[in-house]
């Protein structure tokens, strides 16, 4: 009798536990393969000082802690070592003369169904090397969804959200999500809390 108990409890706990992993499987697999596409920068930053991580990287990071999307860093060296205020006016240039500086290497977006987008805000927008990667991938997102989010000091989301649908308009760009550069060490909450109202 003992024996018999055993074994129905035993198979009750396994039916139990596969029921738990296919519903825990669903929840991973609702926005499909996803990827993180960012920029960010290290150095002289506004309200945080000298950062040898950006803020941008760590919100990316979240990220793919949270949710376990890959990774994709738009990379240049030609803002390397300069002070913010140098930078800014460099960014305001860029931006205004329409500039495309070149980034280090290259990602296939074919194999991905969710796309989250981030960089800081530069004179109202993402900076100027991240629209040469959307210049280069333009139609690589049709049908895809587009998550596009930032950090900031005061911007939000500013213009990026309507710059992202420019670029890739036949991708389905959701509301985008923004977040103080200073708060990013400290309030990785709601960025789990964002990621959650997302389906994550």
């Amino acid at each position: 009798m003992k024996l018999k108990s055993f074994i129905i409890a035993a198979v009750g706990l396994l039916l139990t536990t596969g029921c738990n992993s296919q519903n825990k499987q669903v929840k991973q697999t609702d926005m499909g393969k996803s990827i993180v596409i960012f920029f960010s920068h290290a150095g002289d930053n506004y309200a945080v000082g000298n950062i040898e991580v950006g803020n941008t990287k760590i919100v990316a990071d979240y990220i793919t802690e949270l949710t376990g999307a890959d990774q994709f860093e738009i990379v240049t060296h030609k803002y390397d070592g300069m002070a913010y205020t140098p930078l800014i006016n460099l960014a305001k240039e860029e931006t205004k003369n329409g500039e495309l500086p070149e980034y280090e290497g290259d990602v296939d977006l074919s194999q991905y169904d969710t796309v989250f987008i981030g960089g800081p805000v530069w004179w109202g927008t993402y900076p100027q090397v991240m629209f040469t990667f959307f210049k280069k991938h333009a139609g690589e997102l049709t049908g895809k969804t587009v998550i596009p989010f930032t950090t900031h000091e005061g911007s939000g989301l500013a213009n990026c959200v309507e710059d992202v649908k420019a670029a890739f308009a036949g991708a389905n760009v959701t509301k985008g999500f923004s977040i103080y550069g200073h708060e990013v060490r400290t309030e990785k909450g709601k960025v789990e809390k964002w990621l959650k109202g997302l389906g994550f």
